[in-house]
């Protein structure tokens, strides 16, 4: 399509395509692949501490293991969206479990760090999963049963990244640290089978993909990532022209993007307010979502000597935050609901709201452990919501042949808000530290600040939401 020519109107689920296969089970099978791939992100986090022993590396060089993980998933979602448009969802989506199957037989059969990291980057890869089910959804449901459908689907990013945690921490515990890249092929591997069986193919009307177009958003995408997730030991200089250049790349990467006929993002789309506004609060829901993964589970974890840690164990830690994968699970019925009767604008200012309280909640009150578990469950709730709206709003405004790469987009930007969790959160609790019995340990107030800041991001995202259109999704 030529970017000269009139953009179409988002338009309803073509008849033809409508309610084909089995609804229920199409659902279901999505959603589990979205929770598979979403877990590859967090399962390995009880690991990384130990990575410096088993590997004899530095703990800076361990912390790739979760970075390389963020860096391709980030780096290959718009390109696998763009892809999917193109040449159809459900083979990508299996490109993408294959991928995933791919990097956990090298993780699991390596000894060393670099093949870990190799590993770590193809299971990334599988995160596109979750834009292109959402984006199958609309071709192959009725248009009623898309709001709870793509709920679900967008509740599985925060869903497998809860479950993820303990399931890591068990598997470390009790078994070779190489079991979990075991489950993870044995999952992906099972997911392969039931989207062969339950998921039929969407068009696919081919084009030009727009190489150039790739590989310039991937560098500066690369770019800003590194500088957020590695500036606070790369030190300044780097991480100013890490942001530098990625400024300059995006600036060059948009120009080209309005001057291809066929681009990887269609800019003109994107900056339409309904898209462009929702894009701008996924990164502050980005960054609520792992801001509960990366304070609570330290805060638990820490000495009880210090008078504000809980002193329980890694298993203990990520099981407490179970509640808030369970609680994304069911709020996603809540959100298609509120999107349904009110508007995905509604259930999006909704969502925000209730992850705020859930944020102050814990700023006022963290000192028992049920306290945690309910700050954990309300912010957790409300990314649920808020999540199961965004889908809605971006595919209420793009034409129905750039579902996956506007959806992918949208992905992004979440990846981004996590990248900026991690490296705020990081220097505050590096920066404001206390010592108890000579150990050092973050300080009370470094937690409560990382708290305050996430609820602030939430309340944000209630204004930002505001200027959406009213009415219901399209």
């Amino acid at each position: 399509m030529s970017l000269t020519a009139p953009l179409p109107m988002a338009t309803a689920t073509p008849p033809d395509l409508a309610g084909r296969g089995r609804p229920r089970a199409l659902v279901a099978v999505l959603s589990l692949a979205g929770i598979m791939a979403s877990m590859q992100q967090t399962m390995v986090v009880p690991l990384v501490p130990q990575l410096p022993t088993l590997l004899g590396v530095s703990a800076a060089d361990a912390s790739w293991a979760v970075t390389a993980t963020l860096l391709s998933a980030a780096v290959a979602t718009p390109t696998v969206g763009r892809l999917a448009d193109m040449y159809g969802k459900r083979r990508m989506m299996l490109i993408c479990l294959a991928f995933v199957i791919v990097g956990s037989g090298v993780a699991t059969l390596t000894t060393g760090l670099s093949g870990l990291l190799v590993g770590r980057a193809f299971q990334g890869m599988g995160i596109g999963i979750i834009p292109l089910g959402i984006s199958a959804m609309r071709d192959h449901l009725p248009v009623r049963s898309l709001p709870r459908a793509t709920a679900k689907m967008s509740a599985s990013l925060g869903v497998g990244g809860a479950f993820g945690l303990p399931l890591g921490a068990l598997l470390v515990g009790h078994a070779s640290w190489h079991a979990m890249f075991v489950v993870s092929a044995v999952t992906a591997a099972l997911v392969i089978v039931l989207v062969l069986r339950f998921v039929p193919e969407s068009p696919a009307p081919g084009g030009r993909f727009d190489l150039v177009g790739a590989v310039g958003l991937s560098l500066s995408l690369l770019a800003l990532l590194l500088a957020l997730s590695k500036g606070s030991t790369w030190g300044r200089p780097m991480t100013l022209g890490l942001f530098g250049g990625a400024a300059a790349l995006l600036v060059l990467w948009a120009v080209w993007e309005l001057r291809v006929a066929q681009p990887l993002v269609d800019l003109r789309v994107s900056r339409r307010r309904q898209v462009l506004l929702t894009n701008l609060t996924s990164p502050l829901f980005g960054f609520g979502i792992l801001t509960s993964s990366l304070v609570f589970p330290q805060l638990l974890q820490l000495s009880a000597e210090t008078g504000y840690g809980f002193g329980q164990s890694v298993l203990v830690a990520g099981l407490l935050q179970a509640p808030g994968g369970i609680a994304m699970m069911l709020m996603s019925s809540v959100s298609a609901r509120i999107t349904e009767r009110a508007g995905p604008r509604t259930s999006l200012m909704t969502g925000a709201l209730v992850t705020a309280v859930g944020y102050a909640f814990a700023v006022f009150w963290h000192g028992e452990l049920w306290q945690v578990v309910v700050a954990v469950s309300v912010a957790a709730a409300g990314v649920g919501i808020a999540y199961g709206a965004m889908p809605a709003l971006i595919m209420g405004a793009v034409p129905l042949g750039q579902t996956a790469a506007a959806n992918s987009v949208n992905n992004l930007t979440k990846a981004v808000g996590t990248s900026l969790a991690s490296a705020t959160a990081g220097m505050v609790l590096a920066g404001m530290t206390t010592t108890v019995a000579g150990h050092t340990h973050p300080s009370h107030a470094a937690f409560v600040l990382v708290l305050v800041i996430a609820a602030s991001a939430s309340l944000v995202a209630v204004v930002v939401a505001f200027f959406l259109p009213r009415g219901r999704a399209r």
